[in-house]
Protein backbone atom coordinates (compact mmCIF):
# COMPACT_ATOMS: atom_id res chain seq x y z
CA UNK A 1 0.00 0.00 0.00
CA UNK A 2 1.07 3.40 -1.04
CA UNK A 3 0.34 6.73 0.49
CA UNK A 4 1.25 10.20 0.02
CA UNK A 5 1.13 12.68 2.67
CA UNK A 6 1.82 16.51 2.60
CA UNK A 7 1.82 19.30 5.59
CA UNK A 8 -1.63 19.40 5.93
CA UNK A 9 -1.37 15.82 7.24
CA UNK A 10 0.29 16.17 10.43
CA UNK A 11 -1.03 13.30 12.58
CA UNK A 12 -0.06 11.18 10.08
CA UNK A 13 3.41 12.19 9.49
CA UNK A 14 3.69 12.32 13.27
CA UNK A 15 2.33 8.95 13.84
CA UNK A 16 4.45 7.07 11.30
CA UNK A 17 7.92 8.89 12.25
CA UNK A 18 7.67 8.57 15.93
CA UNK A 19 6.67 5.02 15.81
CA UNK A 20 10.02 4.32 13.58
CA UNK A 21 12.82 2.13 14.76
CA UNK A 22 15.10 4.70 13.87
CA UNK A 23 14.38 8.37 13.47
CA UNK A 24 16.37 12.03 14.10
CA UNK A 25 14.37 15.21 14.45
CA UNK A 26 15.40 16.04 11.00
CA UNK A 27 12.31 13.52 9.94
CA UNK A 28 10.04 15.42 11.89
CA UNK A 29 7.03 17.05 10.34
CA UNK A 30 7.48 19.85 12.57
CA UNK A 31 10.77 20.21 11.07
CA UNK A 32 9.91 20.00 7.96
CA UNK A 33 7.31 22.82 8.16
CA UNK A 34 10.36 25.44 8.86
CA UNK A 35 11.77 24.54 5.28
CA UNK A 36 11.30 26.96 2.52
CA UNK A 37 13.49 25.32 -0.19
CA UNK A 38 10.95 22.93 -1.53
CA UNK A 39 7.18 21.29 -0.61
CA UNK A 40 7.64 19.08 2.20
CA UNK A 41 6.16 15.45 1.27
CA UNK A 42 6.00 11.95 2.65
CA UNK A 43 6.22 9.00 0.81
CA UNK A 44 4.99 5.62 2.49
CA UNK A 45 5.05 2.17 1.60
CA UNK A 46 3.50 -0.14 3.50
CA UNK A 47 3.39 -4.13 3.51
CA UNK A 48 2.10 -6.94 5.67
CA UNK A 49 2.69 -4.43 8.81
CA UNK A 50 6.15 -3.02 8.06
CA UNK A 51 6.46 0.59 6.62
CA UNK A 52 8.82 1.86 5.15
CA UNK A 53 8.29 5.96 5.49
CA UNK A 54 10.83 8.78 3.35
CA UNK A 55 10.52 12.62 3.56
CA UNK A 56 11.23 14.54 0.80
CA UNK A 57 10.95 18.29 -0.72
CA UNK A 58 9.65 18.74 -4.36
CA UNK A 59 10.59 21.28 -6.07
CA UNK A 60 9.81 22.54 -9.90
CA UNK A 61 12.60 23.16 -12.53
CA UNK A 62 12.17 26.02 -13.69
CA UNK A 63 11.35 26.47 -17.74
CA UNK A 64 9.86 22.41 -17.67
CA UNK A 65 7.04 20.26 -16.67
CA UNK A 66 8.87 17.91 -14.34
CA UNK A 67 10.43 18.26 -10.78
CA UNK A 68 12.93 16.68 -8.62
CA UNK A 69 12.99 15.83 -5.16
CA UNK A 70 15.83 17.06 -2.28
CA UNK A 71 15.75 16.87 0.95
CA UNK A 72 15.84 19.33 4.19
CA UNK A 73 18.82 20.71 5.62
CA UNK A 74 20.69 17.83 7.91
CA UNK A 75 20.55 14.10 8.04
CA UNK A 76 17.34 12.28 6.94
CA UNK A 77 16.74 9.63 4.54
CA UNK A 78 14.37 6.56 4.57
CA UNK A 79 12.60 5.37 8.41
CA UNK A 80 10.55 2.41 9.25
CA UNK A 81 9.15 0.56 12.06
CA UNK A 82 12.62 -2.09 11.33
CA UNK A 83 15.95 -1.19 11.22
CA UNK A 84 16.27 -0.94 7.77
CA UNK A 85 18.98 -3.10 8.00
CA UNK A 86 16.47 -5.88 9.42
CA UNK A 87 13.90 -5.32 6.55
CA UNK A 88 13.01 -8.42 4.81
CA UNK A 89 14.71 -8.31 1.03
CA UNK A 90 11.81 -8.89 -0.68
CA UNK A 91 10.05 -6.21 0.94
CA UNK A 92 12.85 -3.24 -0.28
CA UNK A 93 12.35 -5.10 -3.72
CA UNK A 94 8.50 -3.97 -3.33
CA UNK A 95 9.61 -0.82 -1.67
CA UNK A 96 11.93 0.13 -4.63
CA UNK A 97 9.02 -0.98 -7.98
CA UNK A 98 6.38 1.47 -5.84
CA UNK A 99 8.81 3.97 -4.78
CA UNK A 100 10.23 4.27 -8.91
CA UNK A 101 6.92 4.18 -10.34
CA UNK A 102 5.77 7.16 -8.17
CA UNK A 103 9.30 8.99 -9.73
CA UNK A 104 7.69 8.31 -12.94
CA UNK A 105 3.86 8.95 -12.66
CA UNK A 106 5.00 12.50 -10.68
CA UNK A 107 7.60 13.49 -13.03
CA UNK A 108 10.43 13.29 -11.06
CA UNK A 109 13.69 13.59 -12.67
CA UNK A 110 16.26 12.89 -10.00
CA UNK A 111 16.49 12.78 -6.30
CA UNK A 112 19.14 13.77 -3.46
CA UNK A 113 19.24 12.84 0.04
CA UNK A 114 21.56 13.45 2.73
CA UNK A 115 21.64 9.84 4.33
CA UNK A 116 21.88 9.87 7.93
CA UNK A 117 25.37 8.52 9.49
CA UNK A 118 23.87 6.27 12.10
CA UNK A 119 21.36 4.32 10.21
CA UNK A 120 22.31 1.78 7.45
CA UNK A 121 19.93 3.57 5.23
CA UNK A 122 22.09 2.63 1.96
CA UNK A 123 21.09 -1.20 1.76
CA UNK A 124 17.76 -0.27 0.75
CA UNK A 125 19.19 2.66 -1.72
CA UNK A 126 22.10 0.56 -2.92
CA UNK A 127 18.91 -1.09 -5.08
CA UNK A 128 18.26 1.97 -6.61
CA UNK A 129 22.27 2.91 -7.46
CA UNK A 130 23.45 6.51 -6.67
CA UNK A 131 24.83 6.25 -3.34
CA UNK A 132 27.29 8.64 -2.64
CA UNK A 133 30.62 8.74 -0.63
CA UNK A 134 30.80 11.80 0.71
CA UNK A 135 33.07 12.18 3.78
CA UNK A 136 33.11 11.67 7.12
CA UNK A 137 31.66 13.06 10.53
CA UNK A 138 32.97 13.23 13.48
CA UNK A 139 31.21 11.83 16.51
CA UNK A 140 31.49 11.72 20.52
CA UNK A 141 30.95 8.44 22.16
CA UNK A 142 28.95 9.23 25.29
CA UNK A 143 29.37 5.80 26.35
CA UNK A 144 33.01 6.90 27.16
CA UNK A 145 33.41 8.25 30.36
CA UNK A 146 34.38 11.90 30.59
CA UNK A 147 37.98 11.19 31.48
CA UNK A 148 38.33 8.41 28.89
CA UNK A 149 36.90 11.08 26.13
CA UNK A 150 39.29 14.00 27.37
CA UNK A 151 42.04 11.48 26.38
CA UNK A 152 41.01 11.18 23.33
CA UNK A 153 41.62 15.22 23.15
CA UNK A 154 44.68 16.53 21.16
CA UNK A 155 46.96 18.86 23.73
CA UNK A 156 45.84 22.09 22.15
CA UNK A 157 41.51 21.34 22.51
CA UNK A 158 42.34 20.31 26.19
CA UNK A 159 44.76 23.50 26.76
CA UNK A 160 41.77 25.27 25.33
CA UNK A 161 39.05 24.19 27.56
CA UNK A 162 41.40 24.53 30.90
CA UNK A 163 41.81 28.19 29.76
CA UNK A 164 38.32 28.59 29.79
CA UNK A 165 37.93 27.00 33.30
CA UNK A 166 40.65 29.34 34.54
CA UNK A 167 39.18 32.19 33.34
CA UNK A 168 35.19 31.00 34.70
CA UNK A 169 33.80 30.08 31.55
CA UNK A 170 29.80 28.74 31.94
CA UNK A 171 27.31 27.42 30.17
CA UNK A 172 23.68 28.78 30.40
CA UNK A 173 20.66 27.06 28.92
CA UNK A 174 18.88 30.33 27.19
CA UNK A 175 15.93 28.65 25.71
CA UNK A 176 14.17 31.93 26.27
CA UNK A 177 13.35 35.22 24.07
CA UNK A 178 16.19 36.88 25.17
CA UNK A 179 18.78 33.96 24.75
CA UNK A 180 17.15 33.68 21.12
CA UNK A 181 18.04 37.60 20.53
CA UNK A 182 21.47 36.60 21.21
CA UNK A 183 22.55 33.95 19.18
CA UNK A 184 20.47 35.44 16.59
CA UNK A 185 23.24 38.42 16.67
CA UNK A 186 26.02 35.76 17.22
CA UNK A 187 25.18 33.41 14.45
CA UNK A 188 24.45 35.91 11.94
CA UNK A 189 27.88 37.29 12.22
CA UNK A 190 29.67 34.30 12.77
CA UNK A 191 27.57 33.36 9.30
CA UNK A 192 28.86 36.78 7.22
CA UNK A 193 31.85 36.35 8.71
CA UNK A 194 32.67 32.83 6.96
CA UNK A 195 31.16 33.87 3.99
CA UNK A 196 28.27 31.30 4.21
CA UNK A 197 25.51 31.42 1.17
CA UNK A 198 22.39 33.07 2.08
CA UNK A 199 20.98 30.13 2.74
CA UNK A 200 22.51 29.01 5.82
CA UNK A 201 20.91 33.13 6.88
CA UNK A 202 18.12 31.90 8.70
CA UNK A 203 15.57 34.35 10.15
CA UNK A 204 14.78 34.64 13.62
CA UNK A 205 11.11 33.05 13.47
CA UNK A 206 12.99 29.92 12.03
CA UNK A 207 15.01 29.88 15.08
CA UNK A 208 12.39 30.35 17.04
CA UNK A 209 9.89 27.89 16.05
CA UNK A 210 12.48 25.00 15.96
CA UNK A 211 13.02 25.63 19.41
CA UNK A 212 9.19 25.32 19.91
CA UNK A 213 7.98 21.75 19.21
CA UNK A 214 7.23 18.46 21.10
CA UNK A 215 8.17 16.24 18.26
CA UNK A 216 11.51 16.55 20.16
CA UNK A 217 13.85 18.56 22.22
CA UNK A 218 16.23 21.41 21.47
CA UNK A 219 17.63 23.66 23.74
CA UNK A 220 19.86 26.80 22.93
CA UNK A 221 22.93 26.99 25.18
CA UNK A 222 25.20 30.07 25.41
CA UNK A 223 28.88 30.09 26.70
CA UNK A 224 29.39 33.22 29.20
CA UNK A 225 32.46 34.93 29.99
CA UNK A 226 31.82 36.97 32.93
CA UNK A 227 28.79 38.67 31.56
CA UNK A 228 29.19 38.86 27.93
CA UNK A 229 27.80 36.08 25.70
CA UNK A 230 30.78 34.83 23.57
CA UNK A 231 29.26 31.63 22.22
CA UNK A 232 25.83 29.95 21.24
CA UNK A 233 24.32 26.95 19.87
CA UNK A 234 20.93 25.57 19.01
CA UNK A 235 21.11 21.41 19.57
CA UNK A 236 18.80 18.85 19.27
CA UNK A 237 18.47 15.35 21.05
CA UNK A 238 16.51 12.69 19.96
CA UNK A 239 16.43 8.73 20.61
CA UNK A 240 19.81 9.02 21.86
CA UNK A 241 21.96 11.49 19.32
CA UNK A 242 22.51 14.77 19.96
CA UNK A 243 23.08 17.11 16.59
CA UNK A 244 25.11 19.76 16.61
CA UNK A 245 22.55 21.45 14.63
CA UNK A 246 23.54 25.45 14.24
CA UNK A 247 26.29 27.42 16.11
CA UNK A 248 28.24 30.35 16.66
CA UNK A 249 31.37 32.59 18.45
CA UNK A 250 32.21 36.46 18.54
CA UNK A 251 35.00 37.10 16.39
CA UNK A 252 36.42 39.00 19.01
CA UNK A 253 36.51 35.71 21.41
CA UNK A 254 37.49 33.24 18.95
CA UNK A 255 41.16 33.16 20.55
CA UNK A 256 39.44 32.23 23.67
CA UNK A 257 38.03 28.95 21.68
CA UNK A 258 34.65 29.05 23.51
CA UNK A 259 33.12 26.62 20.92
CA UNK A 260 35.72 23.87 22.05
CA UNK A 261 34.65 24.56 25.71
CA UNK A 262 31.17 24.74 24.90
CA UNK A 263 31.48 20.79 22.82
CA UNK A 264 32.83 19.49 25.79
CA UNK A 265 29.96 20.78 28.08
CA UNK A 266 27.52 19.61 25.95
CA UNK A 267 28.58 15.89 26.06
CA UNK A 268 28.25 16.48 29.60
CA UNK A 269 24.67 17.79 29.54
CA UNK A 270 24.33 14.42 27.05
CA UNK A 271 25.15 12.08 29.51
CA UNK A 272 23.07 13.90 32.31
CA UNK A 273 20.18 13.19 29.94
CA UNK A 274 21.33 8.98 28.70
CA UNK A 275 22.45 10.15 25.38
CA UNK A 276 24.73 7.98 23.63
CA UNK A 277 25.91 10.26 20.87
CA UNK A 278 26.74 13.74 20.33
CA UNK A 279 27.19 14.36 16.68
CA UNK A 280 29.60 17.19 15.28
CA UNK A 281 29.17 17.00 12.13
CA UNK A 282 32.04 17.05 8.96
CA UNK A 283 34.13 19.52 7.27
CA UNK A 284 32.07 22.29 5.03
CA UNK A 285 31.06 20.65 2.18
CA UNK A 286 31.95 17.04 4.26
CA UNK A 287 35.66 18.20 3.23
CA UNK A 288 38.81 17.20 4.76
CA UNK A 289 38.94 20.70 5.35
CA UNK A 290 40.40 22.99 8.27
CA UNK A 291 37.09 22.92 9.82
CA UNK A 292 37.07 18.70 10.02
CA UNK A 293 40.54 18.95 11.81
CA UNK A 294 38.89 20.92 13.86
CA UNK A 295 36.17 18.47 14.61
CA UNK A 296 38.42 15.59 14.49
CA UNK A 297 40.60 17.04 17.80
CA UNK A 298 37.65 15.70 20.06
CA UNK A 299 36.97 12.08 18.64
CA UNK A 300 38.61 9.45 16.78
CA UNK A 301 35.25 8.00 15.96
CA UNK A 302 34.24 9.31 12.63
CA UNK A 303 31.72 7.86 10.74
CA UNK A 304 30.71 7.46 7.18
CA UNK A 305 28.49 10.06 5.77
CA UNK A 306 26.46 9.39 2.02
CA UNK A 307 24.15 11.01 -0.10
CA UNK A 308 21.76 9.31 -2.32
CA UNK A 309 22.26 10.44 -5.91
CA UNK A 310 19.72 9.35 -8.35
CA UNK A 311 18.58 10.11 -12.12
CA UNK A 312 15.05 9.18 -12.02
CA UNK A 313 14.69 9.81 -15.78
CA UNK A 314 18.03 10.15 -17.74
CA UNK A 315 16.82 11.16 -21.05
CA UNK A 316 15.21 14.69 -19.43
CA UNK A 317 18.34 15.06 -17.36
CA UNK A 318 20.43 15.00 -19.98
CA UNK A 319 17.96 17.62 -21.90
CA UNK A 320 18.01 19.86 -19.07
CA UNK A 321 22.20 19.81 -18.97
CA UNK A 322 22.14 20.16 -22.91
CA UNK A 323 19.69 23.24 -22.33
CA UNK A 324 22.20 24.90 -19.47
CA UNK A 325 25.02 23.48 -22.09
CA UNK A 326 26.57 21.74 -19.01
CA UNK A 327 28.93 18.53 -19.37
CA UNK A 328 27.88 15.44 -17.55
CA UNK A 329 31.55 14.78 -17.18
CA UNK A 330 31.89 18.19 -15.33
CA UNK A 331 34.36 17.98 -12.37
CA UNK A 332 32.03 19.94 -9.94
CA UNK A 333 30.76 18.10 -6.82
CA UNK A 334 26.95 18.66 -7.05
CA UNK A 335 23.76 17.42 -7.65
CA UNK A 336 21.65 17.81 -9.71
CA UNK A 337 24.16 18.95 -11.92
CA UNK A 338 21.54 20.90 -14.18
CA UNK A 339 20.80 22.76 -10.59
CA UNK A 340 24.10 24.21 -10.97
CA UNK A 341 24.68 28.16 -10.66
Amino acid sequence: MIKIFTLLNKEEWISYVGNSAEYDFYHTWHYHSLETAGDPVLFVYEEAGTYIGFPLLQRKIPGSDYSDLTCVYGFSGPFSNQKIDEIDEALMENFKTAFSNFLVNEKYVSVFVRLHPFYKQQKLLEKFGGVHENGKTVVFDLSLTLEEQRKKYRQSTMDAIKHAWKRGFRVEDETNAAGLNTFVEIYTENMKRVGASSYYLFNEKYFSEILNTSEYEARLLTVYYNDIAIASTIIAFTNGIIQAHLVGARAEYLHHSPTKFLADSITQIGREKGMKYYNLGGGLGFKNDKLFDWKCAFSDLHLDFKTWRYIANPEIYQKLLQDKGIEENAEVDFFPLYRYA
